[in-house]
């Protein structure tokens, strides 16, 4: 295996974890659909990248971040009847119910979805690939011991602490447009895991965390930097401040290795993140990311315009490849319909009011650059 993956990219796939995830009522079938569209790319069939079968985790990967009271009612609840409205208080404890409806197998769906992360991690620490995709995961609400905003577990918690005993230092980069709040608790502490996201911050919107003098606790503090953006972010504001932000970052914190979470929920036309962005301005982003030459795991993420977070990721894998698509859709596609009526691949930006102004972002940029003089 370690012949075959050398300089190669690891595109993490296996029918399971693609059937586990597609059963996620938010997010039905979603797997599925992004699957479709990078395979009918030929993304797959390109000389530089190998897919990989993913590994279950073991009770102990999964416990080794959540608390065991929540894995040992995950399994308890394996052969749960999904049909029944039987909702118990101790469920709801554990953030199971309403968002977190219990899933049939719920306990192998958490087992496949760490799995993919955990055999990802594995990889880029054995040093046997620098770069690992794994769009499957990506799910950073769920807490210690709690599953939150439709995550159930946290595979990128998982995966770093197994990076974190190869890397000394490491970046986590969070594009979605919800806040990483289940990995910064995760990593609050730390001054060897510096955690940076990138999202909107407004009343009411989930998970309502995040804000700019959110730094982190004691070692770890100043470790936690936070970008909360105002409503109808568009391309530029959003390049602009990430490429400011992200080079500070990388130029005070020598990091080793990056995991990034690529959430495709602030496109435009997405139902809850409602916001200005396109595949080019996130992937100006990515481009940024890949100029640092480091060992890096891409992760998915939120996105409920499922056609368009297929297309970010696709036209991300790309981006990675370093080979170009075509902008009209392969119609060998089984999801071809789900692209009209433009069957086009790059989405046109959105119309919505950035509230983020110039003052606002120097402010934001002012804050960041504060907290990098504190960190080594």
């Amino acid at each position: 295996m370690s012949e075959i993956l050398k300089n190669k990219i690891a595109y993490i796939y296996s029918d399971d974890l693609v059937t586990h995830c597609d059963k996620l009522p938010a997010m039905k079938n979603r797997a599925s659909i992004v699957h479709d569209l990078v395979r009918n790319y030929n993304l797959l069939s390109q000389e530089n990248i190998v897919v990989v079968k993913p590994r279950d985790a073991t009770e102990d990967e999964l416990k080794s971040f959540h608390s065991s009271d929540y894995i040992d009612l995950l399994k308890s609840l394996n052969s749960f009847d999904t049909s029944l409205d039987n909702i118990e208080d101790n469920h709801l404890e554990f953030g199971l119910g309403y968002d977190n409806v219990i899933i049939e197998n719920v306990f192998d769906f958490a087992s496949c979805l760490v799995g993919s992360s955990v055999s990802a991690a594995r990889l880029l620490a054995a040093k046997k690939c620098k770069t690992v995709i794994n769009w499957f995961g990506g799910w950073h609400h769920a807490q210690r011991d709690s599953a939150a905003g439709f995550c159930y577990v946290n595979d990128i918690v998982i995966a770093i602490q197994i990076m974190s005993k190869f890397f000394d230092k490491i970046i986590y980069v969070d594009l979605d447009i919800h806040h990483g709040d289940g990995v910064q608790n995760a990593f609050e502490y730390s001054s060897k895991i510096l955690t940076l996201s990138f999202h909107k911050y407004s009343q009411g919107f989930f998970p309502n965390t995040g804000n700019i003098d959110d730094i982190g606790q004691s070692q770890g503090k100043y470790y936690t930097m936070n970008i909360p953006l105002k409503d109808g972010v568009c391309d530029k504001t959003y390049v602009d401040i990430f490429n400011e932000v992200f080079s500070m970052v990388i130029e005070n914190f020598k990091a080793e290795a990056l995991v990034v979470q690529c959430g495709g929920d602030g496109l435009i036309e997405d139902p809850l993140g409602q916001c200005n962005l396109t595949l080019k301005g996130l992937g100006e982003c990515i481009n940024k990311i890949l100029k640092s030459d480091l060992p890096t795991l891409f992760l998915g993420g939120g996105g409920y315009n499922f056609p368009n977070t297929a297309r970010l990721w696709a036209y991300l894998t790309s981006l990675i490849l370093k080979t170009d698509l075509s902008n009209d859709i392969p119609d060998t596609c089984e999801n071809f319909t789900l692209y009209e009526p433009s069957y086009e691949l790059h989405i046109e930006p959105g119309r919505r009011k950035d509230y983020n102004t110039s003052e606002y972002i120097k402010e934001l940029i002012k804050n960041i650059k504060l907290h990098c003089t504190y960190i080594r």
